[in-house]
């Protein structure tokens, strides 16, 4: 080989240049053997006349060598590339001796050049790992390390961790990371963090997992804050209280430990006894006086009643003749003569009695006017009045046509009038409602059903028809004058109010009530806009109101005005969404008003039309009410068993649509609805089954739990989400089960809560029924469709309204009803009071108290004497 390198110098190739040394443009690079694949090894260098190989200190014979001659096109000069290949045999004849290396020699006229020498090692990795993880159970919020040192290998291995067979990325979770020495570090361990890990080590020869570790996050249990003593076991003498606290402050969970401790206290007390009062002995005879009487007096003072005990019974005071009936008066004084007067006086009151009495039974007799009410309402409480109708012979009194379809509900009570002028309400001397056993009024209901067909007939030849709903189960409506009247949805919350001369005299209007799936009605969201209201709507567009109607329905946002910006949005006639009000700034226009409450939004509005309530979040502490509904089938005829898990908006009319959802699909209502309040933190929702009795079923789940994403719940567009729990029984006898769902939302910090959901063990399927549904009537016309009767309402209208000495008018009486955030409003309007009581029937019909209303009005009455005045002779 030498001999031949020699000649090869001595004899350079045509056209190399004799003054440059050998530049390598490629040098060769270090290389692994995987299994008995020969690997190759190449350089480039240029100007060169000869390069050869030389591995381990020995030149590799010329024929293992495969040559390619070219020209550089920049410079012209020849280039020269060489590789050879080494085979695993060659490798392993030193194998232990020495590393094996090869470098490239270039020879041109000017001398030599050596490479960087390159060196090839055979690849392999072993099976075994030196440190596996172990399983562990740890405490929440604890920090968790679990080791991993990979097989020895050549190349050394690269290692990835695995949760549950899914790839633990530190970049997508803040609370992990892997160390340089391969373990994985959580900082604080959550809920979510139970679960199987598996260490996975690889490189260009195989892939090795180590056996998996199972890590239970563990809580234990804390004790809530105590109950408030209890009342003494005893009314008279000593007895025992106690208090009692729960160990749910967190629940116990995944085999934490129970508080320690009692969870019941009790203590001694003692409650003073009662002592009834009893009579002191009676005093002497006084002196006989001038009226030929004397008298004796008693005290209640042996022993004087004390510590809640009775007064004495009895009089204190005895007056006698002591004269044997031969006491002589003198003649007629003054007081006498103010005796007569007084006799005089009732004598005319009786008269004038008599009269108003004949009055009375004679417009009975002739018929009402039309604007006048039955007189019978002035001896009856609040109670609806009936209209009656009017004479053939006279046209200008109204008309109303009966009603043979109707139903009939009877109302009783009594009130004492007074005549002493219209503008202010006569009470009674007693309590307002107090029961009268010979008044009755009868009043009627309508019935929209029996004209159903009529209606909807002409509803279709209108343009808005096409865009509401079909069928009756989302909608109601009925034919209304100025009387007014209510539309409802049943069991949805959503109503409309007509009050009374809303609609001009002289109109009759059908008004139609709807409420629209999401589906059904597009409405654009930006940002983090979200629907909190059901979108309703009621008409038609563009009748003519003279006062505002109210359309009450539910919502399910969690209000406060720091977290939330909420707007009431119109549909326009072409079919855009515009803001006609933002909640709690200065309304901009009077033809519109909301009033929010905890559960249910009331909207005054004098333009019928399409409604929604739209909020946009400020912070991430914003949150709306979900509510969690389970639902499983009535039975159980396969192995199979499968729990539906909603989560709806907490609105009525969601949870009416997917309970009779479920009625179509056989499906029953597990337990009672739960409220989860869902906070705007851009984190889903995770849903998990738990505690099944592994020798009785088993889940099909296959990941540890199912998520639903946070914006299709946050938008509200979507209002059927659930997510499916299918479950195996492990025996066809199995007819009993009982577990756990957990449904939290992950916050950002590692926090978390948790709503649990009981089956109750020992509960068999038949067992599981669905709640009855409301009933309710669809329409109301007329006087039945008002708590307040009307004659009672407008005197409370035209005694309230005016201003009042002392305050005594509709200001008070909105603070009474805890209503005097809103007396801007009600002042815009020509009749505030009005306002008030219309607000009022839409909040509590049909189940307010009249009785608390008639207090709040008698509270006002007593600022100012002169309004409500009544005496029992005017009784």
């Amino acid at each position: 080989t030498g001999a031949q390198q020699s000649a090869t110098v001595a004899n350079p190739a045509p056209g190399a240049s004799p003054d440059l040394l050998p530049r390598f443009q490629l040098e060769p690079e270090d290389v692994y053997i995987v299994k008995n694949k020969a690997v190759s090894l190449a350089c480039r260098a240029t100007p060169a006349t000869q390069i050869y190989f030389k591995c381990n200190g020995e030149w590799v014979h010329q024929a293992d060598h495969v040559t390619q001659h070219s020209t550089d096109r920049g410079t012209g000069l020849p280039v020269m590339e060489v590789r050879i290949e080494v085979t695993r045999q060659q490798v392993e004849k030193i194998f232990g001796l020495e590393e094996y290396w090869c470098q490239c020699v270039a020879w041109s006229s000017s001398g030599t050049t050596k490479s960087q020498k390159a060196f090839v090692r055979i690849a392999y990795l072993r099976k075994n790992f030196e440190q596996e993880p172990m399983a562990r159970e740890v405490s929440i919020e604890q920090g968790i390390v679990l080791p991993c040192r990979p097989p020895e290998g050549i190349p050394p291995a690269e290692v990835e961790w695995l949760r549950n067979e899914e790839l633990v990325d530190p970049a997508l979770d803040a609370n992990v990371y892997v160390t340089p020495e391969h373990s994985l570090v959580v900082r604080q361990a959550r809920l979510a963090d139970t679960a199987n890990y598996t260490c996975v080590a690889k490189n260009i020869v195989a892939r090795r997992r180590s056996a998996s570790a199972a890590i239970t996050v563990y809580v234990n249990g804390g004790w809530s804050t105590w109950t408030q003593w209890s009342g003494c076991s005893t009314s008279c003498g000593r007895g025992w209280q106690k208090r009692s606290r729960t160990c749910t402050n967190p629940t116990p969970l995944n085999g934490g430990a129970f508080c320690e401790g009692q969870n019941v206290q009790k203590t001694a007390c003692t409650t003073l006894c009662p002592v009834d009062g009893a009579w002191s002995e009676w005093s002497k005879w006084s002196v006989c006086g001038a009226e030929c009487t004397h008298w004796r007096n008693r005290e209640c003072s042996d022993p004087a009643p004390r510590n809640g005990g009775r007064d004495c019974h009895g009089p204190e005071l005895d007056t006698r003749n002591c004269t044997s009936e031969l006491c002589s008066h003198a003649a007629p004084g003054a007081e006498d003569v103010a005796l007569y007067v007084g006799l005089v006086a009732v004598a005319v009151c009786l008269v004038l009695l008599l009269l108003v009495g004949v009055l009375v039974y004679c417009r009975k007799k002739g018929g009402l006017d039309a604007d006048v009410a039955d007189s019978s309402i002035l001896t009856a409480g609040f109670q609806p009045v009936s209209i009656k109708p009017s004479k053939a012979d006279n046209p200008s009194l109204l008309t109303i046509q009966p009603d043979l379809s109707t139903t009939t509900m009877t109302y009783q009570g009594s009130l004492c009038p007074r005549q002493d002028g219209p503008a202010k309400l006569q009470l009674p001397n007693g309590h307002l409602l107090s029961p009268l056993g010979a008044g009755r009024h009868t009043l009627h209901h309508s019935s929209p059903a029996a004209e159903g067909a009529d209606f909807v007939a002409r509803l279709s030849t209108q343009s808005y028809f096409r865009s509401l709903p079909r069928g009756n189960t989302n909608m109601a409506y009925g034919t209304f004058n100025f009387l007014g009247g209510r539309l409802m949805i049943p069991n949805t919350g959503i109503s409309l109010l007509i009050p009374p001369d809303a609609i001009p005299r002289g109109k009759i209007y059908e008004v139609y009530l709807t409420l629209h799936k999401q589906e059904e009605v597009r409405l654009p969201l930006a940002g983090c806009q979200t629907l909190l209201s059901p979108i309703v709507s009621c008409g038609p567009p563009g009748v003519l109101l003279t006062r505002p109607a109210i359309l009450a329905m539910g919502h399910c946002v969690e209000a406060s005005a720091e977290n939330w910006s909420i707007r009431l949005k119109k549909q326009s006639c072409e079919g855009t969404w515009e803001d006609v009000l933002q909640l709690g700034a200065e309304p901009c226009t009077e033809l519109y008003y909301c009033q929010l409450e905890a559960q249910a939004c009331y909207i005054f509005t004098e333009q019928l039309g399409r409604f929604a309530l739209v909020g946009e979040s400020l912070s991430m502490a914003a949150s709306k009410r979900l509510k969690l509904v389970l639902f499983a089938p009535a039975a159980c005829p396969s192995l199979e068993y499968n729990i539906r898990v909603y989560c709806l908006s907490d609105t009525q009319d969601v949870l009416k649509e997917v309970i009779q959802l479920e009625k179509q699909l056989g499906g029953q209502l597990i337990g009672a609805p739960r409220v989860l309040h869902f906070k705007d933190s851009y984190h889903n929702l995770r849903l998990s089954i738990h505690d099944m009795p592994s020798s009785l079923w088993k889940s099909k789940l296959l990941a540890s739990y199912q998520e639903i994403p946070f914006y299709h719940i946050w938008s509200g567009l979507q209002p059927f989400l659930h997510c499916t729990f299918t479950l195996e029984r492990l025996s066809p006898s199995t007819c009993e089960l009982a577990c756990k769902i957990w449904v939290w939302q992950v916050e950002g910090d590692g926090q978390s809560f948790t709503i649990n959901f009981n089956i109750a063990k020992d509960t068999r399927f038949s067992d599981w029924l669905v709640p009855d549904s409301e009933v309710g009537a669809p329409a109301l016309v007329g006087p039945s469709a008002f708590k307040i009767p009307f004659l009672i309402r407008q005197k409370i209208i035209s005694s309230l309204d005016p201003p009042g000495t002392r305050g005594a008018d509709w200001r008070m009486l909105a603070q009474k009803l805890n209503l005097d955030s809103h007396l801007s409003f009600f002042a815009s309007k020509p009749s505030p009071t009005a306002m008030i009581l219309n607000l009022w029937e839409a909040r509590h019909f049909p189940n307010g108290n009249l009785s608390q209303l008639a207090a709040a009005v008698a509270e006002v009455g007593k600022q100012d004497g002169a309004l409500f005045a009544v005496s029992e002779a005017e009784c």
